[in-house]
């Protein structure tokens, strides 16, 4: 959102209030501070051990309180966490426009990747202009009986920050060895947590012993149990950089650094075709089938043998891995923020 967040602040139309729920406080200031953006208005909602009940219920009474505050003729939010859900609802019962950034976006199961599935799907019942980044996304929407007068494809302001970023040539966070290849991996959606998780660190762990010109840089969750399994399986091993999360322009570092990457997330998958990196998705499923399509990114799953497998082709096979290094992303142009500024400033408040 950063993107958007900027152009709407120079807009002499549009008098702007940033409002954040303060999910993963770290990450969320160091972007505020990467883009020099402050929230207006700071909900601070998390807490230890919450359950989805709890943050849901937390953000759904603390933007509505916000809502009654500012009376905004719309509301704008990307993605398909829990915020958005309880944004979309919030702005629902008090009949204000809702406008969805990245949407459309559907594995047509609620299990997968959860509950996100379900928050963008419940979302979209309630939006006045969906922001869709692919033809794809809008097909979705359209299937599901969406006026089509309300449904754009702006492609995904993902790509507008990851070019901008990716131009500053920032530096990476950790010594990578020159002249040894870098698998960038992250993994954080909660279907992953538990055997899936201890499969792919034990397919790590085997990628890393089997090449030796090859090191491993893992930023670790937040979570608690994703820091537990991969700080108990993969920590004190050679060539394996351990790290907290990345501020992005660190991230975007090491996208740029590495030679291919594994991850389960939405984001990435977007991101590293963009800049020409090899992607193995490991989920059962993606609501980002464009790029599987294209040919850049591969839907793996979390079988140790098959991430091993996957990942070694790439290693070995020179021509495999330059037609999948070759695409570019199907996401965006880099024009989508413009794309929403006008239809946003074209919005009717009725």
């Amino acid at each position: 959102m950063a993107p958007v967040i900027l152009a709407l602040r120079e807009s002499a139309w549009c008098e702007l209030t940033v409002v954040a729920t303060a999910q993963h406080r770290q990450m969320l200031d160091q972007v505020f501070s990467l883009f020099g953006i402050t929230a207006d208005i700071d909900l601070n909602l998390m807490r230890d051990n919450q359950t989805l009940a709890d943050v849901t219920a937390r953000a759904l009474t603390g933007l509505d309180k916000v809502l009654v505050e500012c009376q905004p003729d719309a509301v704008v939010a990307q993605g398909d966490t829990t915020t958005v859900l309880a944004t979309a609802m919030a702005c629902f019962y008090r009949r204000i426009p809702f406008c969805h950034v990245e949407a459309g976006l559907r594995t047509h199961n609620l299990e997968q990747p959860f509950p996100e599935e379900f928050n963008r799907v419940v979302a979209s019942v309630v939006t006045r202009l969906h922001f869709a980044p692919t033809d794809g996304a809008r097909d979705h929407l359209l299937r599901e009986h969406v006026p089509a007068a309300n449904i754009h494809v702006t492609g995904n302001t993902v790509i507008d920050a990851l070019l901008w970023m990716a131009a500053k040539q920032p530096a990476l966070p950790v010594e990578v060895t020159p002249g040894r290849r870098l698998i960038l991996l992250t993994v954080h959606r909660r279907e992953n947590f538990g055997e899936p998780l201890a499969n792919i660190c034990r397919a790590a762990l085997s990628l890393v012993r089997d090449n030796p010109d090859v090191e491993l840089l893992l930023p670790v969750h937040p979570n608690p149990h994703v820091k537990e399994t991969v700080g108990r399986m993969l920590g004190g091993q050679d060539r394996i950089h351990l790290t907290g999360p990345l501020e992005y322009d660190q991230f975007v570092a090491a996208m740029q650094r590495s030679y291919l990457i594994l991850t389960d997330s939405g984001g990435v998958q977007e991101e590293a075709p963009s800049l020409r990196k090899p992607v193995l998705v490991m989920r059962a499923a993606t609501e980002r089938p464009e790029a599987i399509t294209a040919g850049v990114a591969l839907l793996i799953g979390t079988e140790e043998k098959d991430i091993r497998e996957q990942a070694q082709r790439l290693l070995d096979d020179e021509k495999h891995y330059e037609s999948m290094a070759s695409g570019a992303s199907p996401y965006g142009d880099g024009a989508a923020t413009q794309r929403i500024i006008e239809l946003l400033h074209g919005l009717s408040p009725a």
